[in-house]
Parts: C-alpha cells; structure tokens; sequence
C-alpha cells in the first residue's frame, strides 16, 4: 500500500471566520489536487462548521485542534469528539502547547486519544522532548513513555490508522527553539516506528504514517519530506499564508516525482 503524504495546516488561535473563508478560497485556487498528497486544515473550533461547508473534500481534510474525551454530559464549554465526528476525518492530540499552556498529561491524552478512535476520528496525536530533556539525554525516554501511555487502549489495527507527529518543544519557535536537523528528524521517527513495533507489531508499525513538526516552513519543508520515513509535515503559522503553505504541499509533490522517478530507474 502506498501512504499518501501528509500536510497539516495547524491554524491555532488565529483567523475570524471571514479571515479563515478567505483563505479557504485564495488555497482553492493556488493548490492544486494530487491523488499522492492529503492535504489537512485545522481551523480553531469556531471556524470548523463554515469551513467545511466551503471546502471542496475531494482535495482537503478538516481536524479539530482539540476536544473533550467525554462523549457527553454537563461539561460547560467543551466540544467533543463526538460533536465533530461528521465535521472532521482528524483531529490534533498531544500538541506541545496543550501540554505546556493546559497541563495535559499522559492520563489525558490518552484518554483522547481512545475517545478519538471511539469516534471514527483519526488521532494526529504529537509527542517530543522538551529542551531540558533533550539536554539530558532524556529523548528516548520522554517519546516511549508518551507512545506507551498514548496508545495504551488501543489495537493494533487502529494504531495502523492513525498518525504520530515528532514535534520536540526544543524546535519550536513559540518556545525559541531552533530548527531540527534531518538526521535528528530521522532518528526520532525511526524510534517511533521501533516503539510501535514492539508494542504492537511490524505491520502496525509499518501502516502508521509518522511526520514532522516544529516550525516547519517553505524552506525546510522539502528536507524533512526528504528524510526516510517521514511521510508529512504538521505545519503552524506557514499554513496562515496561502503562499507559503502551497508552497509546502509543492515541495511534496516534487518529493514524490523524485522518489517515483528514482523507482522507475531501479526497475529498468
């Protein structure tokens, strides 16, 4: 089976309702549709029901930037997953901000995470080091137990569905950070895919689409791309400019005709 790349347009608290139809427009127009390229847009919660009116689904995907792991119930001010369920095909868990700025621990993402699944939502669900744990040689360490805890209510079967994204806090520029190189993008998602395997098995690990994500933009988008193993990007504020963001899912796209280009030498 052959993954479609991933490119996720994290929109976070940003954009009116008319500022988010604009850009809906303004991407209709400048990204064009490729059967090898899923291209995902998440809107805040406000934005997500008149964008997906708008929207053509043949060529975006809408996710929830969060939402409450209770089905239902007397919990003022929340939406869940439940609610969103024939709105959005993703949803974010597990992002760095949520864990720093709402203090969501393991316990709570991974009751998100089953909540999400429980939904028929496909979890995008984001793990990664903070820069104190990175400097102390903690890495491993921090991402087996955020997988282990996250996926512990799962099957293999919808761990094989979903998505894990890489987002170290140490690269983000919301907490200062500094990019990540490719070989450190690389041995990151390799180790995810370990983990995976020994909780799981090879077959969960191998259908599982890991990506990237910290301040990926349109210049170093297509190195990430380019790293083996890496099937996506989960971008921030370059996805609120519809240049940069297309020019992002164009780097995909010509990863792609090189890997596929590079395939066809191999047979000849």
């Amino acid at each position: 089976m052959i993954k479609r790349t991933l490119i996720v347009g994290n929109w976070k608290m940003n954009l009116s309702i008319a500022q988010a139809s604009f850009l809906v427009s303004k991407l209709h127009k400048k990204i064009a549709g490729h059967r090898d390229i899923e291209v995902v847009l998440a809107p805040h919660t406000l934005a997500l029901q008149p964008v997906s009116l708008q929207i053509d689904r043949r060529r975006f995907r809408l996710a929830a930037q969060n939402a409450y792991y209770k089905d239902e119930g007397a919990y003022t001010g929340e939406v869940s997953f439940t609610l969103l369920n024939d709105i959005v095909h993703y949803a974010i868990i597990g992002h760095s901000e949520r864990r720093v700025y709402f203090n969501e621990d393991l316990d709570m993402i991974r009751d998100k995470v089953s909540a999400c699944v429980r939904n028929q939502i496909t979890p995008i669900l984001c793990v990664g080091e903070t820069s104190q744990e990175w400097s102390n040689g903690e890495s491993k360490q921090v991402l087996h137990d955020q997988i282990v805890s996250a996926l512990s209510d799962l099957t293999a079967n919808e761990v094989a569905g979903m998505v894990i994204v890489y987002e170290p806090q140490w690269t983000i520029t919301t907490f200062h950070g500094r990019p990540a190189k490719p070989d450190e993008v690389k041995s990151a998602v390799d180790f995810i895919r370990k983990q995976v395997s020994e909780l799981y098995d090879d077959t969960a690990a191998k259908h599982l689409r890991v990506l990237y994500g910290g301040s990926v933009d349109e210049h170093s988008a297509g190195s990430y791309l380019r790293v083996e193993g890496c099937e996506g990007v989960l971008v921030g504020s370059a996805s609120l400019n519809y240049q940069r963001f297309a020019a992002i899912v164009d780097s995909a796209y010509r990863k792609n005709r090189e890997r596929a280009d590079s395939d066809a030498k191999r047979q000849d």
